[in-house]
């Protein structure tokens, strides 16, 4: 393929089924929605962990976060392993980045860019400490913050987005014409729709309250009755504050910011075009992860549910076919091929061990016979968490529980789980098989704690970190952290 230039925009915790072009009924995304028809969307896409840092650490590297080793959001990616960014860097490509990355954030690191503007990094070069205490998990003292804060208004985060949005526009129009050599690549990563649950008023209120449905097996009686999804609630407190006024005011406000996500990016995308940059410029949309948004009585993310594992992933521009819909399943390993290829820096030594397919290749339609992969060893959790596609089906594997089992072909929305079925033992034990192919879960999980537990010791142990609190969410740049 002829090397183009690139633009990655990625956002933050966006629910992949929360777009038009998705079959999402009410929420408005004629932006994300215009560039599928343009290009290709894929609809089984998937992070490689439902949690921030970590997520997007591997998209960084191109790989699985047990290959890499940061393993939650108190353990950031701190440029020792190579990224995409690195390997186009040391090629001269000119690479860009605006907006949140979530890395560590300590100085002296090098992440591989030639410039960041405005990054959001985790606080104190330390983040989430909490999330290492993986035994007796305590209860989160700011959970409240998601269902109180709910409804419409400005926030750091959206001041934030507007910021990084001007930002990229400028770039477009004044600094990518100075980089003809060779093809470019501009990250320009929004915050919102992550949580707090607060819309500008102009998105808010496309969204009114008696149109407000409850969220499916919302209702005590309905949810699902599985240890790993008690510990998280035990720990991530945010239904206990929930009436159904606020309920669907968090609803609202997450649909306005997903709107909200929606505008920015379709004021990025009409500068690429003014400046004369549409017809040189593939596009690269997904999220780091997704939101649970009240499905189950769940809240945020760290569960491998479609709503919070899967991913909007979106691509388009010059060679890249026009408004297909590909149920191939894909994953955030995928865009590491992908980005070498589209600006001409596919040769072998951009690779040590990279298991993605670039979505070039999918799109085109390979057919693959492989595995994705998410895993989460992180906040809220007790044991490791992972999760494969196989075929039509679906199968998270707990090291310390028991398993899940949905065949998403017949029950998209994971209200049935077969793992308990007599029936379907023997596609339980074939999934199992295929996780182990891949990597073995308990001599992960053992990996992960002990890193947590030196890290742990090293901030001082349970109690000072339980003593230092809960920020909630990481504070936008400029702005002060306020632990709980």
């Amino acid at each position: 393929m002829k090397p183009t230039n690139l633009i990655i925009i990625m956002s933050d915790e966006h629910n992949p089924k929360m777009m038009g072009c998705a079959g999402h009924p009410d929420v408005k995304t004629p932006n994300l929605d215009a560039l599928a028809a343009r290009g290709t969307r894929f609809t089984s896409a998937y992070t490689t962990c439902p949690v921030c840092v970590p997520a997007r650490a591997a998209f960084a590297a191109g790989k699985y976060v047990h290959q890499i080793g940061f393993w939650d959001n108190a353990d950031a990616y701190d440029g020792s392993i190579p990224s995409w960014h690195h390997r186009l860097r040391a090629a001269g490509h000119h690479v860009a980045s605006i907006g949140k990355l979530h890395f560590r954030g300590l100085e002296g690191d090098d992440y591989g860019f030639n410039e960041m503007q405005i990054p959001m990094q985790i606080i104190e070069g330390k983040g989430d400490l909490m999330g290492l205490v993986r035994r007796d998990l305590p209860e989160r003292g700011l959970s409240w913050k998601i269902a109180k804060l709910a409804g419409p208004g400005e926030t750091p985060y959206t001041a934030y987005d507007r910021e990084i949005c001007t930002r990229a526009q400028i770039w477009l129009r004044e600094e990518a014409p100075k980089h003809r050599d060779k093809p470019w690549v501009l990250f320009v990563s929004f915050v919102c729709p992550h949580f707090p649950l607060v819309a500008p008023a102009e998105f808010y209120y496309q969204y009114p309250l008696d149109r407000i449905s409850v969220p499916k097996q919302y209702a005590a009686d309905e949810r699902p009755d599985h240890p790993y999804l008690k510990d998280y609630t035990s720990s991530f407190l945010y239904d206990r504050f929930f009436d159904p006024d606020k309920l669907k005011k968090a609803i609202a406000a997450y649909y306005g910011l997903c709107a909200f996500v929606d505008d920015n990016i379709g004021k990025v995308l009409r500068t690429l075009d003014a400046a004369g940059l549409a017809d040189t410029t593939r596009v690269l949309y997904t999220s780091d992860h997704g939101d649970n948004l009240g499905a189950r009585g769940l809240w945020g993310k760290s569960t491998m549910y479609e709503e919070v594992a899967g991913v909007p992933l979106i691509i388009q521009g010059p060679g890249i076919p026009r408004g297909e819909k590909l149920r191939t399943p894909a994953s955030h390993v995928d865009t590491y091929p992908f980005i070498m290829e589209c600006v001409g820096a596919d040769r072998p030594e951009m690779y040590d061990g990279h298991p993605g397919i670039s979505l070039l290749r999918l799109a085109g339609g390979e057919q693959p016979e492989r595995n994705v992969l998410s895993e989460y060893h992180g906040m809220g959790s007790t044991t490791g968490a992972f999760m494969i596609r196989h075929g039509r089906f679906k199968y998270v594997h707990y090291v310390a529980y028991h398993p899940q089992l949905f065949d998403l072909a017949a029950d998209p929305e994971e209200l049935r789980d077969l793992a308990g079925d007599p029936k379907h033992e023997r596609i339980l034990q074939e999934c199992r098989a295929k996780l182990y192919a891949i990597c073995d879960p308990a001599e992960v999980d053992a990996r992960a704690k002990k890193r947590q537990a030196e890290l742990l010791e090293a901030a001082g142990g349970r109690e000072a970190v339980i003593k230092r609190g809960d920020l909630g969410f990481t504070p936008a740049p400029g702005y002060p952290a306020v632990f709980g």
